[in-house]
């Protein structure tokens, strides 16, 4: 019985790797542009989004065993999802730095409404999200910058 959470965890989290899987992460892009004083270090970014989709994965586990998920929070999560999914598209195979900035601040804003979703239905589980919240807020701040510092 406790390998059957085991597989609904871990369907909860693999997809949240999908775009890393697909898109190839061009750190040297990364390094390539003009950066702010503030921007991390390329190697911390995977560790960071590990950590994350673990948290958003927990938090999608937990809500899985309620009843009754309204549509609010399955639209939240899906924007929120395909968002995610698009940003390394944008800025990392596409390298477009306006379009990676409004896919950043689809996922700040569709984040904080997950969050207020989930906190319907589970307060740990919104409480996973706050992370989550958080690293959004500074890669759209990270984003903005990236995009002024590096404009044609």
């Amino acid at each position: 019985m406790k390998y059957k959470k085991i597989i609904r965890y871990f369907i909860c989290l693999l997809p949240w790797f999908i775009s890393s899987i697909i898109f190839k992460v061009d750190t040297n892009y990364y390094k390539s542009l003009n950066l702010p004083f503030f921007a991390p270090p390329s190697i911390l970014f995977p560790i960071v989004w590990t950590i994350l989709y673990i948290l958003i994965a927990a938090s999608i586990y937990i809500i899985s065993y309620k009843d009754n998920i309204d549509s609010n929070y399955k639209i939240s999560l899906l924007v929120n999802y395909l968002s995610n999914q698009l940003y390394t598209l944008c800025f990392f195979v596409i390298k477009n730095n306006f379009l990676a900035l409004c896919d950043a601040l689809i996922v700040f804003i569709s984040s904080l409404y997950l969050y207020l979703e989930s906190g319907k239905y589970d307060d740990r589980s919104k409480k996973l999200l706050i992370p989550y919240i958080i690293w959004n807020l500074f890669a759209t701040i990270l984003s903005i910058s990236i995009f002024i510092l590096n404009k044609a």
